[in-house]
């Protein structure tokens, strides 16, 4: 496998994003290539050999940044790592390509240089939630504002397959956000959409509401993307601060300090399981190419996680299994 590396984007690069390509290439037989400042880039691989991969450098002279409009920053800055690296995928010099630069940027430019499926009217970025039971897709989780029923087919078919083929879910469980479970609740879009995937062959469980949703009801939570923002920023904003507001109460006193001590093991595991680094990324399905968006903030444990997920996609041909799947499922029927 193949993949493109935008080594400028995020707020720890390029030191966290060849950190973490370093430790993919020694874990798995990849060939990864980093686009971006040449010698900014050498600084942090001189003298490193690794076991498995191999790294390139590919120089790109330009940054898109986050003050940068998404779509003018694609256009205008075409030297950038990042509209180099789409246009890897695009050309398929590589399989994939990874980004922890401006998300806008990411997804405009996605849809700008490498194309949607066929057939996928709107992809979606659909990252992965800590639940009880492990990972639940959120998808979307703010692509498109504004959806239309067939978009939310589109985004549970697409989500089914990632889980089953990435996550190993046989039947993957599809849940539609809602206000209610009831099925005459919602607007008129969660009711149209609900009566559609009632009538698929997905494995579709109903409507949930959101704080359902780490109970690990479902495999694939589907809803428009505002809605789906809201409940991702939320989500990382209550793990964050229930880990704040624990900390302190753990150091108020010595006994529960020493309780704390007694108790580490176990803390660093919860504090794992609602940590982003794990999962590395979110996928942006439906481009024609096995897109990852990596936090803003990532380290390299982060970014060598993100590598191993666009390893999998590629390992499990996801993007075929959706081409195929849209075209049996009669889904680009709908209006």
């Amino acid at each position: 496998m193949k993949i493109a590396i935008d080594a400028m984007g995020g707020d720890n690069a390029p030191k966290a994003v060849v950190e973490g390509c370093i430790d993919a290439a020694n874990e798995y037989e990849i060939e990864i290539y980093l686009v971006g400042i040449k010698n900014e880039i050498e600084r942090y691989l001189d003298g490193v050999t690794t076991k498995k991969g191999k790294i390139h450098i590919l120089h790109a002279e330009e940054i898109i940044t986050n003050e940068d409009a998404p779509v003018q920053g694609i256009k205008q800055k075409k030297d950038s790592s990042m509209v180099v690296g789409l246009k890897m995928v695009k050309d398929e010099q590589c399989h994939a390509f990874l980004s922890a630069g401006n998300t806008g940027a990411f997804l405009a430019g996605s849809l700008l240089k490498v194309g949607r499926i066929k057939g996928i009217d709107r992809p979606a970025l659909a990252p992965l939630l800590p639940t009880v039971k492990g990972g639940c897709m959120l998808i979307d989780a703010g692509a498109n504002m504004d959806c239309k029923p067939k978009n939310l087919i589109q985004f549970a078919i697409m989500g089914s397959i990632y889980m089953e083929k990435v996550e190993g879910i046989s039947s993957p469980r599809v849940g539609l956000l809602n206000v209610g479970a009831e099925e005459t609740k919602g607007n008129e879009l969660t009711k149209q959409s609900f009566e559609l995937l009632k009538k698929s062959n997905l494995n579709f469980i109903g409507n949930i509401e959101a704080r359902d949703i780490y109970s690990g009801i479902c495999d694939v939570c589907v809803c428009d993307g505002f809605a789906g923002n809201v409940v991702l920023k939320n989500t990382e904003g209550l793990a964050s601060t229930i880990m704040t507001l624990l900390k302190e109460e753990l150091m108020k006193t010595t006994i529960s300090k020493f309780g704390a001590l007694l108790l580490k093991n176990s803390f660093r595991s919860f504090k794992k399981r609602f940590d982003y680094k794990e999962y590395g990324g979110a996928p942006f399905l439906g481009i024609n190419g096995i897109m990852i968006k990596a936090h803003g903030s990532s380290d390299g444990r982060a970014i060598k996680n993100a590598i191993r997920q666009a390893k999998l996609l590629y390992d499990n041909n996801c993007i075929e299994r959706i081409i195929t799947d849209l075209k049996d499922t009669g889904v680009n029927d709908i209006e």
